[in-house]
């Protein structure tokens, strides 16, 4: 009888003990596969937060590359703005200084200055037409456009220097176009439109403008025995200068 309860208690214990044993193996897996999980959710979150890393560090890149050419096109478009005030004062300088020293500011200087070049070239001067029109008006830098329309005679040398030279002449003159209007006899026939600006009168040059009329008007006189230029050179000095006044 001993024996049969002895070998029943063992029997109980056993199954006591595995049932234990099999209820910790099935928490030791849980835990396991908790634990396994977590390490692939850890993992996962590794990986996106390296892939994002990644990605800020080539926007970085990418927007400080944009800065730098942005900033770098800046300097450029700001250096022709740099000392404004400085280069808007001297050009204003080099404006009054042409416009004083290269721009006639009466008609008779113009007609005076054809005449002169003129003569030193040993060309004829036959007539001479003018058109006036404003440029700016309104404003400090006003001036008159005067547009000319020369008939010349001579040969062939002497009229080609006197072209050169109006292009040399201290006195501004833009020559717009050369036509040879014939030949007779050696003697060339040219016609030659060009353009210059009057400018205002400065300090005591207004009261020189009639005494330079009264000299063009005489130099015109005495080079009659040069043709008929002197006579429309002096008509259209006249003409336009009372069209200034």
């Amino acid at each position: 009888m001993t024996t049969v309860a002895t070998e029943k208690r063992k029997t109980v214990a056993t199954k006591e003990w595995a049932e234990k044993a099999r209820k910790l193996g099935t928490l030791r897996n849980l835990h396991i596969a908790a634990v396994v999980v977590l390490g692939l959710v850890n993992l996962y979150l590794l990986v996106h937060m390296a892939f994002a890393w990644r990605a800020a560090n080539s926007d970085n890149a990418a927007a400080l590359a944009d800065q730098t050419i942005a900033m770098e096109t800046a300097k450029i478009a700001r250096q022709p703005l740099e000392g404004l005030d400085e280069k808007l004062a001297q050009a204003t300088k080099d404006a009054d200084k042409f416009y004083k020293q290269r721009l006639p500011f009466a008609n008779s200087e113009v007609a005076g200055e054809l005449g002169a070049l003129a003569k030193k070239q040993g060309v004829k001067l036959i007539r001479v037409q003018y058109a006036y029109s404003p440029v700016l008006p309104g404003t400090s830098g006003e001036l008159t456009e005067a547009r000319m329309d020369a008939s010349l005679s001579g040969d062939y040398r002497p009229l080609v220097l006197f072209v050169n030279a109006l292009e040399r002449d201290k006195m501004f003159f833009l020559i717009t176009g050369v036509t040879l209007t014939g030949q007779q006899s050696g003697t060339v026939g040219l016609r030659v439109r060009l353009t210059s600006y009057l400018r205002s009168p400065v300090g005591t040059e207004s009261s020189e403008t009639g005494s330079s009329e009264k000299s063009a008007a005489g130099a015109d006189g005495d080079g009659a025995g040069n043709g008929a230029a002197s006579v429309s050179t002096g008509a259209a000095s006249a003409s336009a200068a009372g069209d200034r006044r």
